[in-house]
């Protein structure tokens, strides 16, 4: 009896063996189906992605296409020029002050003469530099002064800077410079005077009570061509280029004839000699006018200025500040809330400067527009050359002005002989409202 239990439950054992060894190949087997299984989804939202991404790819091209018919493509090379070496750069050619032709050396008795005694009554601007004040030379010409009241290491750069490129620049869409003063404790700038300031005051101020005066659509147009000639004399006509960095509507100064000129150099940078380079810098400029990739990334290239002129074409379209959060959810940043509607012929009209109606055809508008929305695009390589912006605009203006003195094509190696530059407004003279 005792055998035959033994038999059983061995028999008994061994099934168990059976069964457990049955039950891993099943479990084994299970896992190697859920592994293929595995492999295979993944391989197949993998492949997904690749199509999507091609199509993105063909979608984006086709786009970029359709928005640049009148621009050459333009690429960006990784050639850089840091910070250090570009204010060396500056440094070596601002030397000796007195040698640059046609800038004259002040004392500070001769402009304090000039001013009333720094004289409250004579200030017209002010900024991140200074005090601008209204002065008259011995000889009687009006000019503006300005007075540096930034101490440090940045004061002193933004004047160097400022010196150095306006002394070697010539344009008749750039503020002159007529001199300087500096000695060990006053650091001043002396420029051609613009009577009727700039062109923000023009923009935002209701014309009454001694106001400056609303401006009409062909001033405007006026005065965004003149503003993109000194954009591209900079980039296109001075070896290497110069990137103006600070481009906004408060430093495009007018005129008594209202006629346009670009001020304010104290934060230019030089920019690299390799077309479609870029600088390496920290980021500076004015919040609303900065370019989205040089925010991010701080390389500054000429593309960074056409998103500024931009900025200001659109201040000019609008008559509305780069950014207003007081104004209803999403139109406090101009470029965000006009962009779409630039390029829609039935909503362009929408961000129209009411005080100008009635004063422009539609065709000029969407023309406009379309030069705006391509110089705001977010990607830097899909904006357009200031000289091709110049020749946009140059059909439009009706008025335009002969000026007997081009800009001359400078070389901050070599000064060349003056190359003629495309013609347009009379002569002009700085800042603020003259009583």
């Amino acid at each position: 009896m005792s055998s035959v239990n033994n038999n059983n439950n061995n028999n008994n054992n061994n099934n168990n063996v059976g069964m457990g060894e049955e039950a891993e190949a099943e479990y084994s087997r299970q896992g190697r189906v859920a592994l293929v299984a595995i492999v295979a989804v993944a391989s197949l939202a993998l492949a997904s992605l690749l199509l999507a991404c091609s199509y993105y790819c063909y979608l984006r091209n086709k786009l970029s296409k359709l928005l640049r018919p009148n621009f050459p493509n333009n690429t960006t090379t990784t050639t850089t020029r840091n910070d250090c070496e570009d204010r060396d750069g500056l440094h070596n050619l601002l030397q000796v002050a007195s040698d640059k032709g046609g800038v004259q050396v002040f004392t500070f008795k001769q402009l304090h003469s000039a001013t009333g005694g720094f004289s409250k009554s004579n200030v017209v601007g002010h900024g991140g530099f200074g005090l601008v004040y209204r002065g008259v030379l011995s000889d009687g010409r009006k000019v503006a002064i300005k007075f540096m009241d930034q101490a440090g290491r940045q004061g002193e750069e933004e004047f160097r800077v400022e010196v150095d490129l306006l002394s070697r620049l010539h344009s008749p869409y750039l503020l002159a410079l007529l001199g300087y003063c500096s000695d060990d404790h006053h650091k001043l700038l002396v420029y051609e005077f613009m009577a009727n300031g700039g062109l923000q005051e023009h923009l935002y101020h209701r014309g009454s009570n001694g106001m400056p005066l609303v401006l009409d659509w062909e001033t405007r147009l006026r005065i965004a061509l003149e503003a993109a000639k000194g954009l591209e004399y900079l980039h296109e006509h001075v070896t290497p280029p110069v990137i103006h960095r600070d481009f906004k509507s408060s430093n495009i100064l007018l005129d008594k004839h209202l006629r346009a000129k670009i001020s304010d150099f104290g934060l230019a940078k030089l920019g690299p000699e390799k077309a479609g380079g870029h600088v390496s810098t920290r980021v500076l400029g004015t919040q609303g006018y900065v370019a989205p990739e040089y925010a991010l990334t701080g390389h500054l290239t000429t593309k960074s200025d056409v998103y500024s002129y931009g900025v200001v074409l659109l201040e000019l379209l609008t008559g509305r500040v780069p950014i207003d959060m007081k104004r209803p959810p999403g139109e406090g940043i101009l470029v965000t809330w006009a962009l779409p509607r630039l390029t829609d012929r039935e909503k362009v009209l929408e961000i129209m400067d009411p005080r100008m109606d009635g004063q422009y055809s539609m065709k000029e508008v969407i023309q406009v527009a379309a030069i705006a929305a391509m110089c705001v695009q977010p990607e830097a390589d899909y904006r357009p050359l200031m000289a091709d912006v110049v020749q946009s605009l140059i059909p439009l203006v009706k008025t335009q002005r002969s000026i007997s003195k081009g800009g001359s094509c400078s070389s901050f190696h070599a000064f060349r002989s003056p190359i003629p530059q495309p013609q347009l407004s009379g002569g002009a003279q700085q800042q603020a409202p003259e009583n």
